[in-house]
Order: structure tokens, then sequence, then C-alpha cells
């Protein structure tokens, strides 16, 4: 059994001048290149209402149209679970995701997504390239993200990221006690032997992350990040780069550390912390049809205010 795909692009700026495969790569992640390229050279994919090659270039402002098939099994099943959403319009979707909320349909991850959660409120969501996703945060990360509900909306967010315009900061809690601010531009790929890792590469793709000192602490320090890039794992792998790792991170947390003479209160906080102590905090970016800018800033979730109690409480009494 298969399952008809449609889907319509507008070529954004950002990826004007690249190959016809390559640019539908960016925009349609959840199918490898090899399958866009099939798809390509069977007369699914339309330039501009014309079949064309993988290696023919593409234009900004060209529509890119797709009518495929896929196995019945990637298909995704709309599913009750509540979103909380912080803004709504035509448009777009401003949602605060929960820590342990897989955001898209994966090996492993089937149902119980945001994706599934977007299909059952917003069923109409579904003609969008992957359901209105335009970005994502990794499971365990807390906090806002935005979802496209038009495919305006989808084309200028996408442009948005890839021209680096869209404004994304995070609150995390590193292991270590930081001097100082500063800004990690490292290029990151996929780890060479551990393929589920990323890792700092020098012929990876390039990645940005600045931070700044929010409060230090007896081992530990909070910190606020910006993100010029969006690279998987990125602000993870940055951090453990500078031997500052997330406090609970599963993979890149390292040895448990714990504050000198830490009450058993204390050294319980911070080891029963079992996710990455991170939260994209405040989110900005250009009304996909307004053109206004527009912003919102949510709270830590209640795990890392109770985090950053403990640490403060010990701090105070040293």
């Amino acid at each position: 059994m298969s399952e008809v795909i449609e889907a319509d692009f507008i070529i954004p700026v950002s990826l004007g001048e690249q190959r016809l495969d390559k640019a539908l790569a960016e925009l349609m992640p959840e199918h490898s290149r090899s399958r866009i390229q099939g798809w390509i050279k069977s007369g699914a994919v339309k330039v501009n209402g014309q079949v064309v090659r993988p290696r023919d270039k593409v234009a900004s402002n060209d529509v890119v149209s797709v009518h495929a098939e896929i196995e019945s099994q990637e298909r995704w099943e709309a599913e009750d679970i509540t979103i909380d959403i912080i803004y709504e319009d035509d448009h777009i979707i401003v949602l605060n995701k929960p820590a342990g909320l897989v955001v898209h349909p994966a090996a492993g991850h089937a149902s119980g997504t945001l994706v599934n959660a977007l299909l059952h409120h917003y069923p109409d969501i579904a003609k969008l390239p992957r359901a209105g996703i335009v970005h994502r945060l990794d499971k365990d990360t807390s906090g806002l993200m935005v979802v496209a509900k038009s495919l305006v909306a989808h084309t200028s967010i996408v442009d948005q990221l890839q021209t680096r315009t869209m404004g994304r900061e995070y609150e995390a809690v590193v292991t270590g006690v930081m001097t100082g601010g500063g800004c990690v531009d490292q290029a990151m790929a996929r780890h060479p032997q551990n393929r589920i890792k990323m890792a700092v590469h020098p012929f990876g793709k390039p990645a940005v992350t600045h931070y700044r000192l929010v409060e230090r602490f007896e081992a530990h320090t909070h910190i606020r990040l910006k993100l010029e890039t969006g690279r998987t794992h990125q602000i993870r792998v940055h951090m453990t780069h500078l031997h500052y790792p997330l406090v609970g991170d599963p993979v890149y947390g390292g040895r448990l550390r714990l504050p000198a003479g830490a009450s058993e209160e204390v050294a319980d906080a911070v080891r029963d912390f079992k996710r990455q102590a991170l939260h994209a905090k405040k989110l900005t970016l250009i009304h996909p049809e307004s053109g206004k800018e527009m912003s919102w800033e949510i709270d830590l979730p209640e795990d890392m205010v109770y985090l950053l109690a403990m640490l403060k409480q010990h701090h105070a009494e040293e």
C-alpha cells in the first residue's frame, strides 16, 4: 500500500541557484535525497509546471510541486494530545513544547508526537510540508516553537531560518563555573563513530552559538544562549566542546558533578535531573503576512526552576 504526498513550495531566496534535489532536500528533510531524486526522475516533481532534472538549478520564487507516493507506514495519524498554545493566527502557531514530547514521527516514535497532535487540532495542516514543522526542539528540550499554518508562512519562516534572521534564545544550566560569556563558532557534523551523536568537525556545517552568564553557583552556571544557526544538538555539542556540558544531558553530559558539601536535597536535585537542562525561552520573527517583528518569551519550566533554586540555596549557604 502507498500514500500520495502532495506539496507545493515556493523556493526562498536562500535556496535560489541551488540544484533542485538539494533545495528540495532542505525543504523536505524527513525524506532522503535519493528518494527525492527518484521522484524528480519519475516526473513526480515539477518546477513552474515543468518536469526537470535533479541537477537543474532553481531560482527564488520558483514554484515546486510534488505529487509522489510513499509507503503507507509513513503516514502520520491524528492524535488527541494537548498543545500549549502561546499565540495563534491564520498563518502561524507559537507553542510551548514540554520536555519529553518528540516533535516529528520517526523510527521508534511513530505516534505520540507534536505532529500527531497538530493533525488532530488542525487537520488542514496535513496539506503543508512536514505538517507545518519548520524547526525542531530535541525531545527533552522544552520551550517555544513556531509552526506554519499556511504555505506563505512556511516559505517565509524557512527563509528566515536560512538567512539567520529568526531570533532564538535559550536558557541552560551547565556543569562547571564559567568566567564569562562568549561565542562558539565551530562547524558540526555527525559523529564519525557514534551516529546518534553530533560533534565539532572542521568539515561540518557552520554552527555559531552566543552565550552569556546569568548566574554562577558553586559548581554550575546558569546561562543564556542565542543561536545564529540551528544544527542538531548545537547548544549541547558546543557547550560540551567548551567543557561545560549541560546538567542532565544523557548523551553529552559526562560525569556527574555535585557542589562540594552539598546537602542531600541539593545533591538529589542535580542527580535526579534526567534531561538536558535546556529551555527555548524567547522566539523572534517577522510575521509572514504583516511584515512586523513579533516576539514571545516564556518562563522556565518547573523542573529547571527547582534545580536553580537548589543551586542558589547551596551557594547562599557557602
